[in-house]
Parts: C-alpha cells; structure tokens; sequence
C-alpha cells in the first residue's frame, strides 16, 4: 500500500508555509527513494497547528503540525510514514481538543477529503444531499429548508426557506442562483476554508438550490483577493459538469442547472446583495433601492436567489440528514452550527464549527486561549469590521442572532476579532468611520457624507477640542445614518462607533485625563 501524505494547500496554509513543506517533503521522498502519495487536502481550521501534515497509517491517520521545512527530515528518522512519534506529533487529527470539541456537520469533509476528487467527496457523504432532493418536488424541497431553520450565513440571518419559496413561487422565463462569495469582512475565512477544501459541497448545494426553484443557472461571486479559491471552483466546477452533476441533465434526472465563477473587483460593498447583482450585470457596484427585491426582479430583472456560501453549502447536510437532525442543533431563532472565524490577537485562533448557543467567554477563553500576547481581553469585534466592540462584561452573551442583536451586537459572518488591553477604541472607532468612507458607493447621502463628517468630528475629539459637544455630535451622526442609510454599510457603521464609545468611555476622554487614569 503506497503512504498518503495530506498536507494543506489552501490558503491559509499556504501562508505558514505549507508550500516550502510539501517541496520539502516531496524531496525527502525523492531522496529515500520513497514512493507516496502526496494529497493537497484543505485545512481543517486549526490554524495555530498549520502546516499541519498528515499521514494514513494502518491505525487511522496521524497528524503533526506545525511542521517547519527543518522538521522534515528528522519526521522521516522517526517513522512519520507509519505514525512514529516526533515533537510535532499531535495525534488522531478527530482528537486534536480543538477539533474534537466542534460540531461539524458543513465543514464535515474539510482537511478530510482530496477537493478536486469527486470519489473523495462521495465516499464521505457527499451528493447524498442532491440525490434524495431529486427524489422530492422542488416545493418539498423548499419546505424541508424551511423546516431545519437554516438562516442565511452571510450576516442577515434572514430564513433560506422563505427566499427560496419566493422565487420558487415567482414566474419567470429564467431564474437565477448567485452565490455570495465576497468574503469582506476582517477576521473571516470560513468562505475560503469551503471553496478551497470541499468545493463540491456548493455545488451541490447550489444545485439543490436550482432544483428547488426553478433556475437553471448559478454564478459563484468571488472576491478578487481570493486566486486559490477561484482557480480550486473552476476546476471543480469543471469535474462536476464532466460527471454529470451539472449540466443539461443533473445525475441523469430531468432537471438542468449549471454555474460558472466570477471575480469581482474588491469593492467591500458588492458584498451587499443588490450592489453584488449591478457588478455581476458589468455595471458599477452600487445599492440598489428596495423594492423590487431581488427574488422578484433580480439577476438580470430575473427571479434571483442570493445566498452567502455557508448558507449553500449547509443545504446538502439538511436533504442528506433531514431537517429535524439539522434543527436539534441550536437555540432559539437560530438553528443548526455556525463555523466561529477566531482570529485577532488570540492564542488559538482558526474556524470552530458549533451549534448557536456557545457564550462569547466560552468562545474567546476556552476555545481561543485568551489572548496571543497574555495581556487581558480588552474588546471583541464581531460581525467584521461594522460589528460591535464587546468587553467582557458581555461575554456571557450567547453566539445566537437574538442575543447579540438585544446588546447591540452583530453575529454577522461570524468573525470574531480578540484585542487586549492595549488597543485604542478611540482610534477603533475613527477606523470604522475611515472604512465606511473609503467603501462606500456614494448612492445615499448619510453613508457618502455621513461617514467623512464622522472621522472628522472624532479627528475633533483626538485633538481635544470640545470633546463632549462633538461626542454628542457623533453620537447624532451615527443615528442618521443608522437609519437613514440605503444599505447596511452605512447603517451599520454606528455599531463599532457607538459600542466603542458606551463600553469603553475612558478611552475618549482628553488626553491627559486618559494618561492619569492609566
């Protein structure tokens, strides 16, 4: 039996140093006159652990990490092929006690399989999803989504199901699947962990989605910052049409769909549905006003569905397990596991997939490790870069959409971003205020004009000039255009502004005051 050496090749990885690994492993081989056969898996998230290789051994794969190009050789010397023990030796990767406590259900096969080998992807559950789909009407189909109250992933929560049936009940010559993938957000990778580590779960995801309304053509909206993820969905992409799971008739059923990738130029606001669907069209991103909603009058003035790729790619796990396995997880409003991006300065920091229901303390203490740097937790940010700064008296809050929403907060795409206690909230919410400016599309006055007025009041409160009349003024800024924004980059730039401001109140006091309370 030839050995198997995984070593991740997406992105991530790549950026610890798994490329120089793999080169250096692959020479070892060479050298030892070895034969093997190196898999360029996904990552399975634990980030701090990357490059993280492993080997299949009669006993079950065992993992090491993180591994140097220096560490090689000596891995070789100890009888890594076969599991030997070595001082990167982690072990059964399933009992690793980051991974072993996630709830994995969408990142199920990610780090496990071979991405491009669709036989990879059967042997572990995948197209289970989309065979019993085609079994069912597209209005079973719809009504199982609604039923395992999958949410949308992408920052909304709003329910997939009801999306899904308005489209599905909307005629129209053509319909249309498009897929969020412009992954914005700071501190959030969950996205790119999918499309570079098990591809086909959206496609197969995205095919249910066509099934079940009625389109016949998909679009995968990428971000140009993501090269890896989009040349890994083009060639996955490719397999799949080859194999039958696109195309004119998907698994040999009457049903057609098929998709193809595009990359979008940067634009943080393309992330916003509507500015998504003028750049997918060529035209330049910019918010459209609502009605008519995008599942009316959408793609091209067609009826659209328009999903984050989280939402997508949970949808094969709900037709393959059934709704109600699906819905058992959770709390509240909020069904089902959500993949946690910890990153920041934190010890730990990676994707964890779990049921809602986890308390931020859990989350940032347990899981993360607290802080890389030791210094206390000062602020976490969740929901990117417009979430709201939590101190730690908020971090017995449950990570569920109705619990952060009831303090202000924003689950969002679930990035979580760690500062301690040397990290300004004053400069914190003057960046916020900048990134609204900076990415706004200009359309709506109180997001165009709103946030330039914003970093030059705060400038103001830097300087110390009339600090309590022009916090007050943006307190009065952000009012605006939280409720008078078109969409919600500019609605939601109060959210870091004002949490900063009401949690952390010392640090936007006049400077020498700030000195002697230090």
């Amino acid at each position: 039996m030839i050995p198997r050496i995984y070593i991740p090749g997406d992105s991530g990885a790549l950026a610890l140093g798994a490329e120089k690994v793999a080169k250096a492993i692959a020479g070892e081989l060479a050298e030892r006159g070895i034969e093997a056969k190196i898999v360029r898996n996904g990552s399975r998230g634990a980030y701090f652990l990357e490059p993280m290789v492993e080997v299949a051994t009669a006993n079950g794969r065992v993992a090491y990490g993180p591994v140097k190009p220096s560490d090689v050789k000596s891995l070789f010397d100890g009888g890594f092929l076969t599991g030997g023990h070595h001082k990167r030796w982690l072990g059964t990767p399933d009992k690793i006690p980051f991974l072993a406590k996630q709830t994995r259900l969408t990142f199920a096969r990610c780090g496990v399989t071979d991405p491009l080998s669709l036989e990879s992807y059967k042997k572990h559950g995948g197209l289970n999803g989309l065979t019993n789909a085609l079994a069912l009407t597209p209005a079973d189909i719809v009504a199982q989504v609604t039923e395992s109250g999958l949410r949308g992933r992408g920052g909304a929560g709003f329910p997939t199901g009801i999306k899904w049936k308005t489209v599905l009940d909307t005629a129209g010559d053509r319909k249309y699947i498009v897929c969020n993938a412009d992954e914005g957000d700071s501190g959030t990778f969950a996205d790119r962990m999918i499309m570079e580590g098990d591809p086909f779960v959206l496609i197969e995801g995205m095919t249910i989605a066509g099934i079940a309304t009625g389109a016949t053509k998909g679009f995968v909206y990428v971000r140009s910052e993501y090269p890896h993820a989009v040349a890994v969905m083009n060639k996955a992409v490719e397999v799949a049409r080859k194999a039958g799971v696109l195309g004119a008739s998907v698994l040999g059923s009457p049903y057609a769909f098929d998709m193809e990738i595009r990359v979008g130029a940067g634009a943080y606001v393309c992330g916003e549905e509507t500015a998504l669907l003028d750049s997918l069209e060529g035209k330049r991103g910019m918010v459209r006003a609502k009605p008519p909603l995008p599942a009316h009058k959408g793609l091209f003035g067609k009826p659209t569905v328009i999903n984050n790729v989280i939402s997508l790619a949970s949808v094969p796990v709900i037709m393959d397990k059934g709704a109600a396995f699906y819905k058992d997880f959770g709390m509240g409003r909020s069904r089902g596991t959500i993949p946690i991006q910890i990153a920041g300065n934190v010890k730990y920091a990676g994707l964890f997939e779990a049921a809602f229901g986890m308390t931020l303390g859990e989350i940032i203490d347990d899981i993360g490790g607290g802080t890389a740097t030791g210094r206390p937790v000062k602020a976490v940010q969740g929901g990117g870069p417009l979430g709201a700064y939590f101190p730690r008296a908020l971090f017995d809050t449950p990570f569920d959409y109705e619990a952060f929403a009831a303090k202000d907060g924003l689950i969002g795409h679930a990035g979580i971003v760690v500062f301690d206690d040397t990290a300004d909230m004053l400069k914190q919410a003057r960046f916020a205020m900048e990134f609204c400016a900076i990415e706004s599309c200009g359309k709506c006055t109180p997001c165009r004009i709103g946030s330039t007025r914003g970093v030059e009041t705060i400038d103001r409160i830097v300087a110390g000039i009339e600090p309590e009349k022009n916090l007050a003024l943006v307190t009065d800024l952000c009012n605006t255009m939280k409720f008078g924004s078109l969409c919600a980059l500019g609605g939601f730039t109060p959210y870091p502004v004002m949490s900063s401001i009401t949690h952390f109140p010392d640090d936007f006091k006049p400077a020498p005051v700030r000195v002697a309370a230090e």
